[in-house]
């Protein structure tokens, strides 16, 4: 991440922290939008977006180490602003733009999971990734979400639930 002396002068703190807090944060955060957008393309515009506006308010942060709770929820309010814009147009991204950034084993198994991922509906996607691929307690995962521990057991559940349908016969790698 380049960063010009104009960009120094717009942030309320070091260059070289910026470029450590983005090292330790965009991986994670590429994935974590990725598995809520289904585009690797998507999920890098938001990425950047996420990281501009928690730079760009990174002075008013109560704790730097709630840095990555805050880009988080900054992706995932993105992600559903561009849904929103997506959905107001009626264009729905297509399954074969759903490849994942790293290649695994068995790609055909893991593009019929992400397909059925990007079905469920944003919140229930969300609530998953956050669970199971980011590995948050429930509290956490509401946090993000701004609901309660109660909501984000239902939509872990639907979700859950929904999922099963679709994949069938696709249980532990099989």
């Amino acid at each position: 991440m380049g960063i010009t002396e104009a960009d120094e002068e717009a942030v309320p703190f070091a260059a070289d922290r910026v470029e450590a807090l983005y090292l330790a944060h965009s991986a994670s955060a590429l994935r974590f939008a990725y598995l809520l957008t289904g585009s690797r393309e998507d999920a890098e515009d938001v990425v950047q977006e996420a990281f501009l506006r928690v730079f760009s308010r990174f002075g008013s942060l109560r704790h730097e180490d709630a840095f990555g709770s805050y880009l988080r929820r900054t992706v995932m309010n993105l992600v559903q602003s561009a849904r929103r814009r997506r959905r107001a147009a009626r264009s729905r991204p297509r399954e074969s733009e759903l490849v994942a950034p790293d290649p695994s084993p068995d790609v055909a198994a893991r593009n019929v999971v992400l397909t059925a991922l990007a079905r469920l509906p944003l919140r229930q996607r969300t609530a998953i990734v956050l669970r199971y691929y980011e590995d948050m307690t429930e509290p956490q995962a509401a946090d993000v979400l701004r609901c309660s521990v109660a909501a984000v057991k239902s939509l872990v559940a639907r979700a859950a639930d929904s999922l099963r349908k679709d994949l069938g016969g696709i249980r532990d790698g099989h």
